[in-house]
């Protein structure tokens, strides 16, 4: 799964060439870009924090730099149903923020909406994860310019 899924590229096209993916995304006009873009994959569009899906669907869930925009609240209770739908063995991979951010941010890669942000620290992020039983395989800094930047995290659900 591509949580966050966007327009579909490049994630969700890099793994359609392999695998069954199934992206989500809160965007109607990204949704709708995304089965363009992505033929092989299929979308949904809905709200990441209440889309539901069965326990044990996925072998892997990756969600690249949108965890980061749903309000720090609910991202926790979002982990543990990620947890739920892994598969035994199955993988997260996220990018998450690097230290406690919340802002708003305008005209962010050219958008006229307004670009919420709301992240915790990587250690917060590290315990919450684990918390939920996750099995921590990497923790790296991805350094991005003009910013602290964010943490890729590899985590895994035990067998």
């Amino acid at each position: 799964m591509d949580l966050g899924c966007g327009c579909g590229v490049p994630t969700s096209r890099l793994l359609a060439d392999k695998f069954r993916v199934v992206g989500v995304d809160i965007s109607d006009v990204q949704i709708d870009r995304a089965r363009q873009l992505v033929p092989k994959a299929t979308f949904r569009r809905a709200d990441m924090t209440a889309v539901r899906f069965p326990s044990q669907s996925f072998e892997a869930v990756v969600s690249l730099y949108a965890i980061i925009h749903v309000p720090l609240r609910e991202q926790r209770p979002l982990f543990k149903r990620v947890f739920r739908w892994l598969r035994p063995g199955g993988l997260f991979l996220a990018i998450l923020g690097s230290g406690r951010w919340k802002g708003i941010e305008s005209g962010w890669l050219g958008s006229e909406s307004p670009m919420f942000w709301d992240h915790a620290s990587a250690d917060t992020y590290q315990r919450w994860l684990e918390d939920c039983g996750f099995l921590l395989e990497e923790r790296k800094h991805v350094p991005e310019k003009g910013s602290k930047g964010h943490v890729l995290f590899r985590v895994r659900r035990p067998e």
